[in-house]
């Protein structure tokens, strides 16, 4: 099994543009947003960087050449998604959303569908948004249970060409859409007659009556992640709209979870990555009183290195997992799974302990480190909650009758 760990010129190129990128578009939001009070205003101030995103080709560079976008490999989308991410995870985060909701239109879609929805991601202007609407209010780690559990609680019924949908959503950057009238794209999973379906809503079908933004939810942390509560009240859309058929909806669900799980290993080691650094700059510069920097204690600097280790062990799971999972690779899943697992609690025990390297000053809201503790904390229960839905499929993948513990890492 051949293994390199260099970085071409060419992704070196990608680095130095999506370090530039980061730089340019989010570094100077970082502070506004994490200081304005109202969640959805914090929000709003990250559309520009979204604007610019799709100019510069992010956007189509999640999307797959035969698509018409320009997605590189896998190595390629995590070196791109921890530059973006050790600066603004948020919009990370939000940016990913449309990659989580246009993966069940390429696994599911049909041409006319492909073409349609991916339409606006290709445009190169503006700020569209594509939302994978699976979570609810009350929760959704048993969507796909059957009957009598209630399982995912929207509903889309026919009625003559056209699906009525009714239900609520929450959690998914943009449901709303950036002023309330909706996204250009809402994959919605829901219970159709013929079990849990995916369904396309275009920004065409929402209407003042049929999408009502209840809540913006003000998160303590990735509070450029705009995450609301909205009400679908009999939105129709063409029959046609079906993304698969009547029933696909978990196997697309999980499909499209399944990069993402890998991008959460990519963001978790980004965000260790960003408070290392605050850390490590604090013990170089302060003696806190003593005589000499504080990382020339013994306590402190094993507190680093053990941290540093710990950064480079998950980057590499992570950044094995995105590749396995965009090239097809059997152990895709397995590692994804490990790479959201692992590197989501790794990010927050890491995090804390560079939180006790500085000391009480973490405590001050002023100093950095504290706000990339309270981004990590979403890491475990986003995109699928650890233990809600990831170690139930990691239980799954090792009870399967034949599986091999080697496999993963190609020595079976």
């Amino acid at each position: 099994m051949p293994i390199g760990f260099t970085l071409t010129p060419e992704q070196i190129e990608l680095r130095n543009q999506a370090r530039a990128f980061a730089q340019e578009h989010l570094a100077p939001l970082v502070d506004q947003v994490r200081s304005t009070t109202d969640p959805y205003e914090a929000a709003l101030l990250v559309k520009p960087a979204h604007e610019a995103a799709l100019a510069a080709g992010l956007v189509k560079g999640m999307i797959p050449e035969i698509f018409g976008g320009t997605m590189g490999s896998g190595v390629d989308a995590a070196i791109v998604t921890e530059e973006l991410a050790a600066v603004m995870p948020d919009f990370v985060a939000a940016l990913g959303g449309v990659l989580l909701a246009l993966t069940p239109v390429y696994f599911g879609g049909d041409i006319g569908q492909t073409s349609r929805f991916l339409a606006p991601f290709l445009a190169g202007e503006g700020s569209p948004q594509a939302v994978m609407a699976l979570s609810e209010p009350a929760g959704t780690a048993n969507f796909a249970a059957p009957a009598p559990a209630e399982g995912i609680a929207t509903t889309a019924v026919l009625d003559g060409e056209e699906w009525v949908i009714t239900g609520e959503k929450q959690w998914s950057a943009n449901l709303g859409g950036w002023d309330g009238t909706g996204p250009e794209l809402m994959v919605v999973v829901c219970r159709t007659p013929g079990g849990i379906s995916l369904i396309g809503v275009e920004k065409e079908h929402f209407t003042p009556d049929n999408l009502q933004v209840l809540d913006t939810l003000d998160m303590p942390g990735l509070r450029g992640h705009l995450t609301q509560t909205v009400r679908l009240e009999g939105v129709r859309v063409p029959k046609g709209n079906l993304i698969g058929t009547e029933g696909m909806g978990p196997d697309l669900t999980y499909i499209a979870f399944t990069a993402s799980s890998a991008a959460v290993g990519v963001m978790a080691t980004a965000t260790m990555r960003a408070a290392f650094d605050v850390a490590f700059t604090f013990a170089r510069q302060q003696t806190r009183g003593g005589g000499v920097p504080i990382i020339e204690h013994r306590p402190v600097a094993d507190f680093l290195t053990d941290a540093k280790g710990r950064i480079e062990a998950t980057r590499m799971l992570s950044w094995k997992a995105l590749d396995a999972v965009s090239s097809g690779d059997p152990a895709g899943l397995e590692l994804a799974l490990h790479a959201k697992v692992f590197g989501s609690e790794t990010a927050i025990e890491v995090i804390n302990k560079l939180i006790q390297v500085v000391g009480v000053q973490s405590y001050n809201k002023d100093f950095p480190i504290i706000h990339h503790l309270l981004n990590a904390l979403a890491y475990p229960v986003f995109e699928g909650g650890n233990i809600s839905m990831r170690r139930r499929q990691l239980q799954g993948v090792i009870t399967t009758e034949g599986w091999n513990p080697l496999s993963a890492s190609g020595l079976a």
